[in-house]
C-alpha cells in the first residue's frame, strides 16, 4: 500500500516507531470507529519489523487461540506447536521463544473481551509476570471505541497503569482526505468528503472524476452497494436496540437537537433516552457541543446533539427515509431529497472544514485556545475562536454558495458579534467562501482588515 494511504497518519506512526525504539516492553492502546484505518496504520507499521499480526474474530475463546496457535507456529517457525490452552500458555510460549525484539498486535480485542470477559484481568496478570519482561511491543487494537477506553484505559480497568501509550485514530481532515482525488476540483473534494466523513475506505469507493450526484447514485444508492447499509451494519453491530438508535439518529439529522425535541419526535422517555445518547456519543457518531463562549458547560443549558459523523449524517438524511424504495429499485424520492438539499449538508461540512482552515492564520492572528460555533436564542456565528489570556476573539461566517460574498454578510457579522458574551481587546473577522467576494466587498475588507477566504486560500 502507498504512503499516501497514510497521510495524516505520520503522527500515528511516529508514536509507535518510539515505542517500538524504546528498549523497554510497551504496551499500546490502538483504537477508533470502524473503517477509519487502525488495521492499514499497523500493517503498515509492521512494514520490515518482526511482527505477529492476531486479527481476532467473533468465535469461541477456543477457537481464537487455535487460530492464534497456527499464526505463532509460522511466526517461530514451530512446526510441532501444541494447541493453546489458554492465554497464559501463550504467554509463556512466548518467554520461551521470544529472544530479540518483536511487535504482537493483538487486533479487534473487543470480540475476545465479549467471549471471556476475565480477559483484561488475564491480559494484566500475563502483562505483569511475564510480558513487561519480554523485548516486546504489545500492541492491542479494537473499534468499539468505548469498550476500549473501559477495558483497558479506564481507572477501574485490570489494564489501568500498565499501557505505555494510546492512539486514537480519527477520519482524515479534508486537506488530507483530499488527496485520494488528485486533480479534483475544491468543490468535488469538499462534496465526496460531506458524503464519506473522512472515512478512508468510504474515500477509496468514491470516484473522483465523477461529480458528487453521480457518485451518489452508483456508490450508494445501489443496494449491493457498500456505503448502502454500512452505517445500517455499524448500528447493529454496535447496539443492543438498533431501532430506538435509528430513531434517535433520525431525529438529530431532521434538526431536533435538544433532548424534549428527540423525546418527542422519537416518544422514548426522557429517562431511558440518556442511555441511548451516552452510547452513540461513545461512538463518537454523536456529539454534544455547546457555544464555545460557554465556561462551564456541565452546568450549561445551551448544549444541542449534532451528528458527528459525515457519513452518518449523510445516510441519515438521503438514503434511511427511502429505503423501502431503494430496495424495490426507485432511487426517484432519494435523488429529488438529495437535488434538494445536498448543498444544505456540503454547507454544514464546509463550516467544520472553515475551522481547521482558519487555525493556518493563528500566527498571524493569535494563538486559538478554543474555536467552535456560537449560538443564542435568536443568533448564530459559524465560527469563533478566542484567546482566553489575551482577551482576543475572532468572528467568521463560511458561505458555500454559487453567488460571491458581498458586505450585507460582514455587516450581518459585525452585527451578530455584539451579542457574543465578554470583553474582548481586540476583534478580528474573517469570511469564508466558496464563489469568492465582490469587488466592494475586497475593498472593505482591506480598509477594516478583514481576513478573505476563498475556498481554502487567503484573498
Amino acid at each position: 500500500m502507498s504512503r499516501l494511504t497514510f497521510i495524516n497518519r505520520i503522527r500515528e506512526l511516529d508514536a509507535l516507531e518510539r515505542a517500538w525504539k524504546n528498549e523497554s516492553a510497551g504496551l499500546m492502546i490502538c483504537y477508533g470507529r470502524r473503517r477509519v484505518g487502525k488495521t492499514e496504520l499497523i500493517k503498515e507499521f509492521l512494514e520490515n519489523k518482526q511482527g505477529l499480526y492476531f486479527l481476532a474474530d467473533r468465535l469461541t475463546e477456543k477457537e481464537n487461540l487455535r487460530i492464534l496457535t497456527r499464526l505463532s507456529g509460522l511466526f517461530f517457525d514451530d512446526r510441532f506447536l501444541s494447541e493453546f490452552t489458554d492465554w497464559y500458555v501463550f504467554f509463556d510460549y512466548l518467554k520461551a521463544k521470544l529472544s530479540k525484539r518483536a511487535v504482537l498486535v493483538i487486533d479487534e480485542f473487543p470480540y475476545l473481551v465479549e467471549t471471556n470477559k476475565a480477559l483484561p484481568s488475564v491480559f494484566q496478570k500475563g502483562w505483569d509476570e511475564v510480558l513487561r519482561n519480554l523485548p516486546i511491543l504489545l500492541i492491542l487494537c479494537g473499534s468499539s471505541v468505548g469498550m476500549m477506553e473501559r477495558e483497558t484505559m479506564a481507572y477501574g480497568s485490570p489494564l489501568y497503569g500498565r499501557r505505555t501509550g494510546q492512539i486514537l485514530v480519527l477520519p482524515l481532515r479534508f486537506e488530507a482526505f483530499g488527496l485520494f482525488f488528485p486533480g479534483a476540483s475544491f468543490s468535488r473534494r469538499m462534496e465526496l468528503y460531506s458524503i464519506s466523513g473522512g472515512i478512508p475506505a468510504y474515500a477509496k469507493l468514491l470516484n473522483g472524476n465523477l461529480d458528487a450526484r453521480q457518485n451518489f447514485i452508483e456508490k450508494v444508492l445501489e443496494p449491493e452497494a457498500y456505503l448502502f447499509k454500512e452505517a445500517e451494519l455499524i448500528l447493529k453491530e454496535e447496539t443492543r436496540e438498533p431501532r430506538q438508535y435509528f430513531s434517535i439518529l433520525r431525529a438529530i439529522a431532521l434538526g431536533k437537537r435538544k433532548v424534549g425535541e428527540i423525546v418527542n419526535e422519537c416518544r422514548i422517555e426522557k429517562t431511558s433516552l440518556h442511555k441511548y445518547l451516552y452510547l452513540l456519543e461513545e461512538l463518537r457518531i454523536l456529539e454534544k457541543r455547546f457555544p464555545v463562549t460557554e465556561s462551564n458547560i456541565e452546568k450549561s443549558r445551551q448544549g444541542l446533539f449534532f451528528l458527528a459523523d459525515r457519513y452518518f449524517s449523510f445516510w441519515f438524511d438521503f438514503v434511511f427515509p427511502y429505503r423501502s424504495d431503494l430496495t424495490f429499485g426507485n432511487k426517484k424520492p432519494s435523488i429529488m431529497r438529495f437535488d434538494q438539499a445536498f448543498v444544505h449538508h456540503v454547507a454544514s461540512a464546509y463550516e467544520e472544514v472553515g475551522q481547521y482552515v482558519l487555525t493556518k492564520f493563528e500566527k498571524q492572528l493569535f494563538p486559538f485556545h478554543r474555536i467552535g460555533r456560537w449560538w443564542d436564542r435568536t443568533r448564530e456565528i459559524d465560527i469563533v475562536a478566542i484567546d482566553e489570556t489575551g482577551h482576543e476573539i475572532l468572528f467568521a461566517e463560511v458561505k458555500w454558495s454559487s453567488k460571491k460574498v458581498g458586505t450585507d454578510i460582514f455587516e450581518d457579522l459585525v452585527a451578530k458579534s455584539a451579542a457574543v458574551p465578554g470583553e474582548y481587546r481586540r476583534r478580528f473577522y474573517a469570511l469564508l467562501s466558496r464563489s469568492g467576494f465582490t469587488s466592494s466587498m475586497i475593498r472593505l475588507a482591506r480598509e477594516k482588515n478583514v481576513l478573505l477566504i476563498h475556498q481554502e486560500e487567503r484573498v
